[in-house]
């Protein structure tokens, strides 16, 4: 199988990229993020509570799977599809903040890492490359300035409906970058050998061009 790591950070895009990239690859687009935002789903459905490594083993869980349909990614909670219940602020927020726990990220990595192995797959997260799949073939560390990743995701939440502002979402997004990076636990940064690929005033055309050209170089190449 050919595994494609993306990484990044939040913002970057690197979810609708790498799901238009692996429909023009034949390939299964697998998004980790998800799979943390149904843990936060099911955190909260439960009370929620303290978030501690403690508190997460003693919640009891429901099965987090990804389900693939004509190509197209489910998020399963106890075969509960909760696709659509997972893209709020306040979820993403909290998904954030449950991935700094060493608990959190065992619980997925089985999941993440048997989607690879039984899919040619373009899987993207943040630290898809460094952690879950070091031993992919080509790597991609995606990324732009946090101004443009807040513009974007404040255009994706007014076009869902979402009431913010762009401000609000700008200072999530820096303040999701101070976490991500600064985990203890697989912090985001480039994995050994990624290409670092910066899509700073591209527009998704452009980006899914230069990521395109530069994937099937490499494939062309293995």
């Amino acid at each position: 199988m050919i595994n494609i790591a993306i990484d990044g950070p939040s913002g970057a895009g690197k979810s609708t990229i790498s799901r238009l990239i692996a429909e023009k690859l034949g390939f299964i687009y697998a998004d980790t993020g998800a799979l943390y935002r149904a843990a936060a789903l099911a955190w909260t459905r439960s009370g929620g509570g303290e978030l501690s490594d403690k508190n997460f083993s003693a919640l009891a869980m429901p099965p987090i799977t990804l389900a693939f349909v004509d190509g197209v990614q489910h998020v399963l909670l106890g075969g509960e599809d909760i696709s659509g219940e997972i893209r709020s602020p306040e979820i993403s927020q909290l998904a954030s903040r449950l991935s700094v726990l060493p608990s959190v990220r065992e619980f997925l990595l089985g999941a993440q890492r048997k989607i690879a192995e039984e899919n040619n797959v373009i899987m993207d997260g943040r630290d898809i490359g460094s952690v879950v799949l070091p031993a992919a073939e080509i790597k991609i560390f995606l990324t732009a300035s946090p101004g443009d990743r807040a513009r974007r995701r404040f255009d994706e939440l007014c076009a869902r409906g979402v009431k913010t502002d762009y401000e609000t979402v700008l200072r999530e997004i820096n303040e999701r970058d101070g976490r991500d990076s600064g985990r203890a636990v697989a912090p985001l940064r480039p994995a050994s050998g990624a290409e670092i690929i910066d899509t700073t005033g591209n527009s998704l055309e452009k980006s899914v061009s230069v990521l395109e050209k530069f994937i099937r170089e490499r494939l062309a190449a293995l």
